[in-house]
């Protein structure tokens, strides 16, 4: 079986560990010829791990002259680890003093609505009121179609479609007189020819 490789954290580590194990200053390219020869380090790796320790303030780098350093002492991680400490510890105080200013803010108005028996009772009804409007909802919801909002609206629609109907049978009375006296033929037979039948006037 072949061997496992590092795994980021690992190469993090090894990489550090030529810092503090040497004390020293190094470029790029000679921690790419050293990772693999001492922490066994793919050196095609090496750029990327160096900047997520820069990146995290475990490795400090500089530009001298054209050429770029990096280095990093064991005091430097010690220094890093106390700083993220203190700062959780500010901040767990500043949330301590605001869980703090809620439950004074709490106590002080429980204080001004002291639960008597008439508070009690009301609190009672209101949890019992709730309740119920929430099962008249989910009723009003299961009759769907039945909702008087939507009701309104359908018979809105029938009376304008009822509307409708009429002025069109009015506007076929009125063509079909006109049209019986401009050429003298017989109304049935041209309510016949056009398939309408007699009570045609009367549907609505």
């Amino acid at each position: 079986m072949a061997p496992r490789g590092l795994s980021l954290e690992e190469k993090r580590t090894k990489l550090l560990e030529i810092f503090h194990e040497s004390k020293d200053f190094y470029q790029l390219k000679e921690l790419e010829k050293l990772g693999p020869k001492l922490k066994g380090i793919v050196s095609q790796t090496v750029k990327e791990v160096l900047q997520s320790l820069v990146d995290d303030g475990l490795v400090q780098g500089d530009k001298i002259g054209a050429s770029n350093f990096f280095w990093s002492f064991p005091s430097q991680r010690g220094t890093i680890v106390q700083n993220r400490l203190d700062n959780a510890k500010e901040t767990r105080g500043s949330h301590e003093a605001q869980l703090a200013e809620l439950k004074t803010a709490i106590e002080h108005e429980r204080a001004l609505r002291p639960l008597s028996d008439s508070r009690a009772a009301a609190l009672v009804q209101l949890t019992s009121m709730k309740k119920q409007l929430a099962a008249l909802q989910i009723e009003i919801d299961a009759y769907g179609a039945c909702d008087p909002v939507k009701v309104e609206e359908k018979r809105r629609a029938v009376t304008l479609a009822h509307e409708a109907a009429v002025r069109w049978t009015d506007n076929y009375s009125i063509l079909l007189s006109h049209f019986t006296r401009q050429t003298g033929m017989d109304a049935q037979d041209i309510r016949r020819y056009l398939e309408i039948g007699d009570d045609y006037e009367d549907l609505f």
